[in-house]
């Protein structure tokens, strides 16, 4: 059972098709074989036994004389086994004891009476019932006979046989000849099945090469342009029923691409212009308050506190603003500067900087002996590494260890940010380079205020706009952000 189940079976719909078919087929000759081969033997060996019956037993009578010299009156009884049969048998019992056997062979007109039965042999012709109906004895140095059995006229058996040899070279050959037939007609018929299932098929095979197609396409943001639709084939039949249904459901999927994307695209200018807008109100409160603060006259504290507020908090606004501005540039797919990038000297003035900002974490470099080089925004760049290691310092708490290790490949370059500190929690993981996303209570639940959650966002736009790639791995103690940027120029 074991073999059958690990056979290997048919995948596609036309390969299970012509499957069913040939095993369909193949049942049907085997069928027609052995009902042929049935009624053959069961009609030659019927042959056989009328043959037998008009044999009669006058063979095995005549072997009474075996050793006597023919006379005028015996004469009937050696004539009788000249008129014999090729192969037939003849033995006579007494009492359940064979005294008498005899075979006719080819070419001898007498009775060869010096057959060797075996003691097997003479049991299986004592059990035959005489009943004067044939039987099929097999022995074992004349092979299958079929032989019939009569009471003598003294108290005897009388036992006549004939050979089963042509009735089954009969069958044999029969088989064989099927055999050959229905082998040729299986492997035509799996051929012409083949073709005529994949003819039949085409319809639906469009709708699968239609719906592959649709589904290698990024559907996730920006313009889709559908494929063309799954050709029109009979509305009556289960394929084009199948088409018909397709090309409806494309048709809705591309109408609410469209109105998606034009939804996005209008959410992207109103950032856009909102952020664009905002940068001159927010940059003239910063100012009025930065002047208010330089007033020569005395000002109370209370004024002074709510000044360096306005003056912060405006500050903050205005990075807000400017992060919202890019990212709305980088999803219109504004193009960044495309020149040579010493990568290594980035992360050198990135940590300098982090190390300043944060003197209470441990700061670990490891870079390669060679200068990491790649093409892209030298500004853009120093963005990333700069929210990384914000990220870092911002959201672990005093005393944690962050490394940044910075290799080259065949590749590209690979810049990676790694903490001992608490981890991302799990339910944050798969949002964290979603815009507005803050996780900074759940690592730190001390820290003191924190961004709008648009540093990782920033990350991934502008990785992504150089061709690059930017993952997380995360568990508790361990926080690693890996960049990929490729060394030649995006596309």
């Amino acid at each position: 059972m074991r073999s059958v189940r690990h056979l290997p079976r048919p995948r596609t719909l036309r390969a299970r098709l012509t499957f069913g078919l040939v095993v369909l087929l193949a049942v049907s000759c085997a069928a027609v074989g052995l009902a042929a081969v049935v009624e053959l033997n069961g009609f030659l060996t019927q042959r056989l036994d009328e043959q037998l019956v008009q044999v009669g037993t006058r063979f095995p009578e005549s072997l009474e004389h075996q050793g006597l010299v023919p006379d005028d009156h015996d004469g009937d009884e050696y004539g009788d086994t000249r008129r014999q049969a090729t192969g037939t048998f003849g033995a006579r019992l007494v009492h359940g004891v064979i005294t008498n056997k005899g075979l006719i062979r080819s070419g001898d007109p007498s009775a060869d009476l010096g057959v060797n039965l075996t003691a097997t042999d003479r049991a299986r012709l004592a059990a035959l019932p005489a009943d004067s109906r044939p039987h099929t004895v097999e022995l074992s140095a004349l092979h299958d006979y079929r032989v019939l059995a009569r009471p003598g006229r003294d108290g005897d058996v009388l036992i006549v046989g004939l050979p089963l040899e042509s009735v089954q070279a009969a069958v044999h050959r029969l088989e064989l000849v099927a055999g050959i037939v229905f082998g040729l007609a299986l492997v035509v018929a799996g051929v012409a099945g083949a073709g005529w299932v994949r003819w039949s098929l085409r319809p639906l095979s469009r709708v699968a090469a239609t719906a592959t197609r649709v589904s290698e396409l990024p559907l996730a943001s920006g313009e889709v342009a559908l494929p063309a639709r799954v050709p029109e084939s009979d509305p009556h039949g289960e394929v084009g029923r199948v088409a018909a249904a397709v090309n409806r459901m494309l048709g809705h999927v591309e109408d609410a691409l469209t109105k998606r994307h034009a939804s996005e695209e209008r959410l992207r200018r109103f950032a856009a212009d909102a952020s664009h807008e905002l940068r001159t109100p927010v940059a003239s409160v910063r100012g009025h308050a930065e002047l208010a603060l330089l007033h020569p006259g005395p000002v109370p504290p209370e004024v002074t506190r709510a000044l360096e507020r306005i003056t912060a908090e405006s500050a903050r606004m205005g990075e807000m603003v400017d992060d919202l501005l890019l990212l709305a540039r980088l999803d219109a797919g504004r193009p960044l500067e495309s020149l040579p990038v010493d990568l290594t000297r980035l992360v050198l003035d990135a940590v300098t900087d982090a190390r300043a900002a944060g003197p209470g974490h441990g700061w670990t470099l490891d870079l390669p002996e060679e200068p990491v080089t790649v093409t892209g925004d030298a500004h853009r760049l120093h963005q990333v590494l700069a929210n990384l290691l914000a990220n870092a310092r911002l959201h672990t708490p005093v005393g944690t260890k962050v490394t940044v290790t910075l290799d080259s490949g065949p590749e590209g370059a690979r810049l990676v940010v790694h903490d001992d500190g608490p981890g991302v929690p799990e339910d944050i993981r798969p949002h964290v380079f979603e815009r507005f996303t803050r996780a900074e209570h759940r690592r730190r639940p001390h820290a003191p205020g924190g961004g709008a959650g648009l540093g990782l966002s920033i990350v991934a736009a502008v990785a992504e706009a150089h061709g690059g790639s930017v993952e997380l791995e995360s568990s508790p103690g361990a926080t690693t952000f890996t960049v990929e940027l490729p060394t030649s120029e995006p596309t």
